[in-house]
């Protein structure tokens, strides 16, 4: 029995919502701190409360995917602001459907179907599109940015499920 062992990081892109929020949060936590000095205590509890909220928004301002691929098993992790790690999915190779690019003609059959999307992709349309779909136990589509040695080691378990073309 021969291990495989492969990982790839992708950087998420942020959106523009949650970098506008971050923005705000800090302006507003500068805001209440100068309004310390005039207006009194309310607004140093409000410069707080904007000040916890701009670290979390930061944190979500910079997320990461991380995919593992050990001995047939998929592990997907979020990485938020190169502190934290969080593993969000765990997907066995046996039940994968099928893993191919996002405008391959093998997931024709596949684009009428009602399935649960979750993206752990770059987050964007890139030149060319290097982004990947991966149909889970026909319940469930997951978008990734996988790279080519990450391919090769699925396609080397499950040859006639994944395409590269």
């Amino acid at each position: 029995m021969s291990e495989s062992y492969v990982e790839c990081l992708v950087k998420h892109k942020t959106p523009t919502v949650k970098l506008f929020l971050r923005i705000l949060f800090t302006v507003l936590t500068v805001l209440f701190v100068l309004l310390f000095f005039i207006a009194g205590p309310l607004a140093l509890i409000m410069a707080v409360v904007c000040g916890v909220l701009s670290y979390f928004m930061s944190l979500e301002c910079n997320v990461e995917y991380e995919y593992l691929y050990v001995d047939r098993e998929i592990s997907i992790d979020k990485i938020s602001g190169q502190r934290r790690r969080k593993t969000i999915e765990k997907l066995n190779t046996e039940k994968i459907e099928i893993l191919a690019p996002v405008n391959s003609w093998h997931l024709d059959e596949y684009k009428n179907r009602e399935l649960k999307q979750r993206d752990y992709s770059i987050g964007y349309e890139a030149q060319p599109d290097q982004r990947y779909v991966l149909i889970y136990n026909n319940e469930m589509k997951v978008l990734l940015s996988p790279s080519s040695a990450f391919v090769a080691a699925v396609k080397n378990i499950a040859p006639r499920k994944v395409f590269t073309d």
